[in-house]
């Protein structure tokens, strides 16, 4: 597997990549580049990974990322629509440390963990975002700062417990983006620890000393939510049986299945389909 240490592939003079992104799945794997990262989702569902953050993504989302955080969002594997994003990068030099901008850097701090903002802040900036791609050199410049100066004002969410303010060695970022591929592919099988440990050459203690390290907790917490954020959706998009729903997400029996599910959502899966049923009529 190649090194997943991203280039970003900068014009010459240019210190910003603005670009609609539109293919058939988000193809990039778990990675970090040292560029600063504003991504809108416009078409796609699945799975966001941000530092040692895991949780679904929905159309409409706004992620803001400083560098040198890995990442990645994973489609779902039954999603036939194309995924579409608007994506901006820049070298994080570009705003210089003055007064009149100390939100806008005290944000980029807090962006360190990644941040998430809701539907107001994403309304108010999205149509000077979807114009960034079309636009070069100072409008292209001014345009961004105004966005981030917006958004710096706005209430936010952040998602990684950690932060991650240093460059992760590559080996680091080739095993995490081997276990994210895994579990994408394998989560409605039944996974061992020495499976996963083998893939990644590593002794089942080893790994497991090495991933709640990565991610804040141990691989089968991760899986298991993993497999609840999916279970989520399939509640949302579906008409299948809550049983069918747990056994086709990887979960062996109908108690444990309902007891990690409230644990992540504080509410039973019956009562959460009510729920967004009711939301969305």
């Amino acid at each position: 597997m190649k090194p997943q240490l991203e280039a970003i592939p900068f014009s010459e003079n240019s210190n910003i990549l603005a670009y609609k992104y539109v293919d058939s799945h988000f193809d990039a794997p778990w990675h970090v580049h040292p560029q600063c990262e504003l991504t809108y989702i416009e078409k796609s569902k699945g799975t966001k990974f941000i530092g040692d953050y895991v949780s679904g993504y929905e159309p409409g989302e706004l992620v803001l990322l400083n560098s040198n955080l890995p990442h990645c969002w994973k489609n779902e594997s039954s999603a036939d629509a194309k995924s579409v994003s608007i994506v901006i990068q820049w070298n994080k030099e570009i705003f210089t440390s003055i007064s009149e901008l100390d939100a806008l850097h005290h944000m980029m701090q807090q962006a360190s963990r990644g941040i998430l903002f809701n539907e107001v802040a994403t309304a108010s900036i999205l149509s000077n975002l979807k114009s960034l791609p079309n636009l070069k050199s100072a409008e292209q410049y001014l345009v961004l700062l105004s966005i981030l100066l917006d958004l710096s004002k706005a209430d936010f969410t952040t998602l990684s417990n950690a932060k991650f303010t240093k460059e992760l060695p590559w080996a680091h970022n080739n095993r995490m983006a081997i276990i994210h591929d895994f579990v994408s592919a394998n989560y409605h099988t039944a996974i061992t620890l020495q499976q996963v440990a083998a893939m990644v050459n590593l002794s089942q203690q080893a790994f497991s000393r090495f991933f709640k390290k990565m991610m804040g907790r141990s691989f089968f917490v991760y899986l298991n939510e993993y497999r609840i954020n999916l279970a989520a959706k399939m509640l949302i998009d579906t008409d299948m049986t809550v049983a069918d729903i747990a056994y086709k997400c990887g979960f062996e029996t109908l108690p444990f299945f309902f007891k990690k599910f409230k644990l992540q959502y504080n509410i039973t899966p019956n009562l959460y389909r009510k729920q967004h049923a009711t939301e969305n009529k």
